[in-house]
């Protein structure tokens, strides 16, 4: 069973119909919507600022969800899948967004709608990453823009990928 823990009075809130992996772990001031996976070795710490995570969101295996004390807060929008071994923290994250294995992104930095990280990425501290874009590389910078049709296809072929995934462990 997933660790889930209150810290500070805080309790974890969990919408319907999320998949927990038994070593994930989810600590304090975190509110997750509705269809969500959290799979294995992944860490949602709410512990010393809030996290929200909307709908239909996967954050896969080995990734860490955090922020910075008093100072920033972690908010994900609906329709986001977070690769493996992603770092956020202290970052806003729009509605249908890609972000691609062992990426880091750090306080402040906000990724709009229809974008997508590609693997590797570091996003700086601050960084706006425009909608409809891709960001790579160290420090990530625009690589291209993509069709909102495009991206948003993608995007929601992997939500809807690990809702069906999820499924086989419940």
């Amino acid at each position: 069973m997933a660790l889930i823990k209150s810290v500070r009075g805080f309790v974890p809130f969990f919408g319907k119909d999320c998949y927990l992996a038994e070593n994930s772990t989810i600590v304090g001031d975190v509110i997750i919507g509705d269809n969500c996976s959290f799979w294995f070795n992944s860490v949602i710490r709410g512990d010393v600022n809030s996290i929200r995570i909307g709908n239909k969101v996967n954050v896969q295996d080995g990734s860490i969800i955090h922020c910075t004390y008093e100072k920033t807060k972690t908010i994900i929008g609906n329709n986001v899948s977070i690769g493996h071994n992603v770092i956020i923290h202290g970052a806003t994250i729009h509605d249908n967004v890609l972000v691609g294995m062992g990426s880091i992104i750090m306080d402040n930095a906000v990724i709009k709608e229809n974008s997508i990280i590609a693997a590797g990425a570091i996003v700086l501290e601050g960084t706006i990453v425009e909608s409809g874009t891709i960001y790579g590389g160290v420090p990530a910078k625009k690589i291209k823009e993509i069709e909102k049709k495009h991206s948003r296809e993608m995007i929601e072929r992997i939500a809807n990928n690990y809702i069906f995934y999820s499924d086989w462990y419940k």
